[in-house]
């Protein structure tokens, strides 16, 4: 139990350190206050979709995901009901458009991108990593689902702003959400990186078993910028996050912080994992629900937020707490399932 207490604080105390970084340096002044801003931009044009682009296409077989269609299914299920949930909830929460979306995110989208499969990964007892196969497969389904959910989201409360309910501002809200969503960077990444997988699926196999031509294997040079990109998305984007907190807003965003991390980190992950259980999931599948639902908030929930006008100070204090709180969420889980001889 140790151990996996000591992986729970070695997946999530890194991000807080590395946050931490972030602000240290603005308060002593190394970096100066307005770069900040600018590397949330780098890492949602840049950095964020090379991410989800190599998660994607790192999935080794697309007909995997044929094979695992009940946990994928209970998942998008899943998602979608606490969708719904934060939907209501931020709207009784809060009467600032700018905060309801940043809020909403904060039921149902997890930072399963970053820290999802090595959490799964070591949660498999011994040589059994079946589990991380439904992991990566539920990472192809779930991550493009965030953020289009998330697009919706952080859109449809500033669109609907002042607008009076009539059917053309139904369709002219539609409209403007799935422009949103086609441009969004990170969906962008999602969709190619699926296009790319399907094109390897499509390649045939030489006399050796092996596809006659793999970007990975062929073009290395730009398979190595690629994951180069993505290694440096998740540290760019924590530092962006600390360099923007500020301790200050603490106390004025408090209510919101609360609602947002109680969300995240006890009811989502409670409710959901508890369903699972019921409906016969176990070892198999447990490692990547722990990790699908238990995590904090996507630390790219930042950097969407300020890029598509909403309250991006509360998304930073919401990623910091429930990052937080995780730690102890977390363990909490995974002690749990262990002693029920869900996992390990």
């Amino acid at each position: 139990m140790l151990e996996k207490f000591l992986f729970t604080c070695n997946a999530v105390l890194p991000i807080v350190l590395v946050i931490f970084a972030g602000y240290a340096l603005k308060r002593a002044k190394v970096l100066p206050t307005g770069f900040f801003p600018l590397l949330n931009k780098l890492s949602f044009r840049c950095c964020l979709p090379c991410l989800l682009f190599y998660n994607v296409y790192s999935v080794q077989n697309i007909t995997e995901i044929l094979r695992y269609t009940s946990v994928v299914v209970f998942a998008v299920i899943s998602i979608l009901i606490f969708y719904a949930l934060g939907f209501f909830v931020s709207v009784i929460s809060t009467k600032d458009p700018r905060q309801r979306g940043v809020l909403l995110q904060a039921a149902f989208r997890s930072n399963y991108a970053i820290i999802g499969i090595s959490l799964a990964s070591s949660l498999c007892a011994g040589d059994f990593q079946e589990p991380v196969v439904v992991a990566s497969i539920l990472s192809s389904v779930s991550i493009p689902l965030f953020n289009i959910l998330a697009t919706v989201a952080l859109t449809v409360f500033i669109e609907n702003n002042g607008r009076k309910k009539s059917v053309s501002s139904f369709f002219s809200t539609a409209i403007s959400i799935f422009v949103k969503i086609c441009k969004n960077p990170l969906i962008q990444g999602v969709l190619l990186g699926m296009l790319a997988l399907l094109v390897r699926f499509l390649i045939p196999e030489g006399d050796d078993g092996q596809k006659i031509f793999t970007v990975k294997r062929n073009l290395p040079f730009i398979y190595k910028t690629l994951q180069m990109l993505a290694t440096s998305a998740s540290t760019i984007a924590l530092l962006a996050l600390g360099g923007n907190f500020e301790f200050s807003a603490v106390s004025r965003l408090k209510r919101l912080i609360l609602v947002g991390t109680f969300m995240r980190v006890i009811i989502c992950p409670a409710a959901c994992l508890f369903a699972a259980y019921r409906f016969g999931f176990r070892s198999l599948e447990f490692p990547a629900l722990i990790a699908l639902y238990g995590t904090p908030i996507a630390v790219s929930s930042v950097p969407m937020a300020a890029e598509m006008g909403n309250d991006s100070e509360l998304a930073g204090q919401l990623v910091v707490w429930t990052t937080l709180a995780s730690a102890f969420t977390l363990f909490a889980t995974i002690f749990a399932c262990t002693s029920l001889e869900i996992i390990g």
